[in-house]
């Protein structure tokens, strides 16, 4: 069934994740009748969305043309990009995985935590190949970014080249291999009709570190730290994590490993060859307390101030295996993502109270770069691609706005500039570019092992539970007889202390005696009708007496023998 918003002739591009947003980046190419799924990520919830582990795109759309889909192609392995690949898996058929390097074992393992999955083939692909679909032929760019194996993807279409550049920063020293510049500028030279644009760090007028600066600064930092280290990164970030392994070794330091997510990355980069350890240079958990405290170094996760990660778990002294002591340092090779500032600074404080010295990013110390190209990183890629047509992605709506503004300066006409939200569709031509209309979007929420059964209703129900708490009235009637058996009980939690409160719930008791009764004298008795009635008077009388609105449940038992 051919996309009704696209005339014939026009090809389609949307997000169902990823636009006006940092996270679950998922993009949606179509192509002579075929659908090119590019990556599959997850966002993680802020403060608001209280009790929810990830949020998702809405795959509605994907679910209802699944028989044209071609394959899901993944750019590089953040969790912004592959963690929805299992949930996705469960509800639309995908025919193929096309991943490389370090991603296909990071989706592996991803997979294998889901056992009610039956995975479909992962391709391997290499910057060198090219696939050939119907009327489209697939093609691949290296660029470098802050995790190993990070490519932009060219399609070459009946309409005309696209680009979609994945997260990338322009890094001439770069730890891995380099960005195939060469190829940016030849499909340049070639004509490209639009470009797809990571736009995190578009807001940036600044030179963004090379990642191997961030190396020297660390191996410098440990020759001055005599006492233990204990350095937080993101687990993805396996050049940072070589680093560290290096600095180590170049400081008679042996490695110790704590956090779930750290392990499984240093495993899989040490089986594609990203990280690499003198023999004995990783120790267990259990060997580095056997060390003298300057012949150690623990790599933590918990650089975001995640309150179950090894680092919270350190600061609150409650981690198993490790106890901070007074003499460690404690580096943060991090920036926080927005939002997660106060997490991070009550590990700090908490850090602080254990008399551990804290190092974080800033003007003394160089701990951490970020993996996305600022604004003169962004022009240069506009300057060597010189798309006719562009859309900026991978951004909240202003860094898209400002990403235009940067296409404009590098000259691209405002008119072929579309800014969009997810479930935008954009229709081009060789010639045009215009929004067609919507597809089905939306936001999911996983919470534990339920996908999607948790919608803005129970969020609200939390967030007035956990700010006006809850009063439950239990009424025991008998509907025949047409009376209240004994008296209501009141159940009060968050709400008010019952003790010293007697005066109010027994006025509240009372009020609630008074509408059953009412009800119960109706002709036709209802007992939906008499809860409504119940917390409608309820919560009036109640914000009358203490101006709040806790959430209200009436529990009622029918005993009509």
């Amino acid at each position: 069934m051919k996309n009704p918003l696209l005339k014939t002739g026009e090809l389609g591009i949307f997000a169902l994740g990823g636009l006006g947003e940092v996270g679950k980046n998922t993009y949606v190419y179509e192509i002579e009748d075929q659908i090119f799924i590019v990556d599959a990520g997850i966002l993680f919830p802020d403060e608001h969305l209280l009790g929810i582990d990830y949020v998702i795109p809405d795959y509605t759309y994907l679910l209802e043309n699944q028989d044209r889909i071609v394959g899901l192609f993944i750019t590089h392995a953040h969790e912004d990009h592959i963690g929805g690949i299992p949930y996705l898996l469960k509800k639309v058929a995908i025919p193929k995985i096309y991943a490389a390097g370090i991603a296909i074992d990071l989706i592996e393992y991803k997979l294998m935590e889901h056992q009610d999955i039956k995975p479909p083939k992962i391709e391997e692909y290499k910057s060198y190949y090219k696939y050939q679909f119907k009327g489209v032929e697939i093609s691949f760019i290296r660029m470098n970014h802050s995790i190993p194996d990070m490519f932009g993807f060219v399609f070459r279409t009946p309409q005309g080249i696209l680009f979609h550049t994945g997260d990338f920063k322009i890094d001439f020293t770069p730890v891995g291999p380099g960005a195939e510049y060469d190829k940016l500028a030849a499909i340049g030279s070639e004509g490209v009709l639009c470009m797809m644009s990571d736009s995190t760090n578009a807001e940036r007028d600044e030179l963004i570190q090379s990642d191997s600066k961030i190396g020297k600064s660390i191996n410098e930092l440990f020759s001055r730290i005599s006492g233990r280290i204990i350095i937080a990164t993101f687990a993805s970030n396996m050049y940072r994590i070589q680093q560290i392994i290096e600095a180590s070794v170049m400081n008679n330091r042996k490695v110790a490993v704590f956090g779930r997510s750290m392990e499984r990355a240093i495993e899989a980069g040490m089986q594609t060859g990203y990280i690499k350890a003198p023999k004995d240079t990783i120790v267990s958990g259990d060997d580095f307390n056997r060390l003298k405290t300057n012949e150690v170094t623990i790599i933590v996760t918990g650089s975001q101030g995640e309150p179950l990660a090894a680092l919270s778990r350190i600061a609150n002294g409650s981690h198993r295996q490790v106890k901070a002591m007074a003499g460690d340092t404690v580096i943060f090779s991090s920036s926080p993502i927005p939002g997660n500032q106060e997490g991070v600074n009550r590990t700090i404080n908490k850090l602080f109270r254990l008399d551990v010295e804290v190092i974080t990013h800033g003007p003394l110390a160089d701990t951490h770069t970020s993996g996305h190209g600022a604004q003169q990183d962004l022009k240069l890629v506009l300057s060597l691609v010189k798309p006719k047509m562009f859309i900026p992605m991978h951004g909240e709506h202003r860094m898209l706005k400002t990403h235009k503004e940067l296409a404009v300066d590098c000259g691209v006409k405002p008119e072929n500039i579309l800014i969009m939200d997810n479930g935008d569709v954009a229709a081009l031509t060789s010639d045009t570019i215009r929004l067609a209309g919507k597809v089905t979007s939306g936001e999911i929420y996983i919470d534990g092992t339920g996908i999607g059964d948790i919608g803005s209703t129970v969020i609200k129900e939390r967030k007035a539970l956990s700010e006006e708490g809850l009063f439950a009235v239990v009424l025991s009637i008998n509907s025949t007889a047409k009376k209240l058996f004994n008296e209501p009980t009141i159940i009060s939690r968050g709400f008010i202390y019952m003790k010293g409160n007697e005066e109010i719930t027994q006025s509240l008791a009372n009020e609630a005696k008074r509408i059953t009764q009412i009800e119960l004298n109706k002709k036709l008795f209802n007992e939906l009708n008499l809860k409504n009635a119940v917390i409608d008077h309820l919560n009036q009388k109640i914000f009358e007496l203490t101006q709040r609105k806790p959430l209200v449940i009436p529990v009622i038992a029918d005993i009509k023998s």
